[in-house]
């Protein structure tokens, strides 16, 4: 954790607590079912209280508001010591977070409870399989007919999909309006007809990942989140606040190479000497410990100005996720260079976090996405 202003005492004592909690129960040990260890992180997570920063006090959360630095402590934290952790904290986030941000009363009542004590897991339906970093070209279709919206479509690559409780879905309810403009934004229970899942998909870090399929899925009115048409620019705001926490789980996993390639370092005898006598070994650590300070002060900074500053901080957190996750990958390939052999036998910590971080740079879009954003803040002055 940086000692700098960016933080205040509560956001010191967390992550204090949760280092300790971590400690006892975040092991990194993934032998078993992966749906069944992200249903028990969640469970644990929501009786030891982390969840519930990602609601508000109002719906028993922790804070009064989505505290944006909060989140990336946390899971700067969890990744640290467990990538498969970090997930099952941060899809309670932004599966969630669209309700926070314009769910009804009785909808934030329904719903954010049972988010934040971990007895509901939610996840986020963006992606479809030709509209993923494209997203505004989506076409799963919402028609209106009478008191619901009946959807029908494809959403694929859906964090949580097959183990969620419910599902944050973008639909095109507009079908005339092509673009940003005709998507809105629904609630669809897990166990609603006509909502099946259709693949489950397996990935380098395995997590709960699947296809979703919807025929003739009816959901009431009562469940859009929003106006009709809002759904593009609920599901940017959404991504806009979880997308800094992003770059601190990169940050985290950083760390952690770090740390284990200087003790890998300091204890691996070679031609008389240490690994870490070497300079070549030097200044691959100076450059990784210099690559993980600038990640972190570029997501720490995001994460300051939307809590405090209180501004628009859509190019500032694409800088932060761009370097943080770039820079993660650099830092974590060294480490396992430092390791040699042992560095791609599974099981070792490198190995893991090799496999961890690659996804970082795609997910909640991907690097080449945020240098478009960057690169169109900057032309627009």
């Amino acid at each position: 954790m940086l000692e700098l202003p960016f933080f205040d005492d509560i956001h010191r004592d967390l992550v204090r607590d949760l280092t300790a909690w971590c400690a006892e129960h975040v092991h990194g040990d993934h032998d078993g079912d992966v749906d069944t260890i992200c249903r028990d992180y969640v469970r644990r997570m929501g009786a030891a209280g982390w969840l519930r920063y990602v609601v508000p006090s109002e719906y028993g959360g922790a804070l009064d508001a989505l505290d944006s630095r909060a989140l990336c402590l946390i899971r700067e934290t969890l990744a640290y010591h467990d990538g498969l952790a970090d997930f099952a904290f941060a899809m309670q986030g932004l599966g969630s977070g669209a309700i926070t941000l314009h769910g009804t009363p009785e909808i934030k009542a329904a719903y954010l409870p049972k988010v934040a004590s971990g007895e509901w897991i939610a996840a986020f339906a963006l992606s479809e399989p030709d509209s993923g970093s494209d997203a505004a070209a989506l076409t799963t279709a919402a028609r209106l007919d009478g008191g619901a919206y009946v959807l029908d479509g494809c959403k694929t690559w859906i964090s949580n999909g097959g183990i969620a409780d419910f599902y944050t879905v973008f639909a095109r309810s507009e079908l005339d309006i092509p673009g940003a403009k005709g998507i809105s934004a629904f609630i669809v229970l897990a166990d609603a007809p006509g909502l099946h899942i259709v693949e489950r998909i397996e990935v380098i870090a395995p997590h709960p990942l699947a296809t979703l399929h919807f025929e003739g899925c009816r959901v009431p009115i009562s469940q859009r989140l929003g106006d009709a048409g809002m759904g593009f620019k609920i599901a940017m705001q959404t991504l806009d606040i979880f997308r800094a926490s992003v770059a601190a789980a990169a940050v985290g996993m950083a760390r952690r190479a770090l740390d284990a390639a200087v003790m890998r370092a300091k204890s691996r005898r070679m031609f008389g000497e240490t690994l870490a006598d070497l300079q070549m070994t030097q200044a691959a650590l100076a450059d990784m410990s210099a690559q993980i300070d600038a990640s972190a002060l570029l997501t720490y900074r995001a994460a300051w100005l939307r809590d405090v500053a209180r501004v628009s901080t859509t190019r500032e957190v694409a800088i932060a996720k761009l370097t943080a996750t770039e820079n993660a990958q650099r830092v974590i390939d060294a480490a396992v260079q430092l390791f040699g052999g042992l560095g791609v036998k599974r099981g070792e910590i490198v190995e893991r976090l090799y496999r961890e971080i690659r996804a970082l740079r795609i997910y909640e879009g991907a690097s080449e996405v945020q240098k478009l954003i960057i690169a169109r803040s900057l032309l627009k002055g």
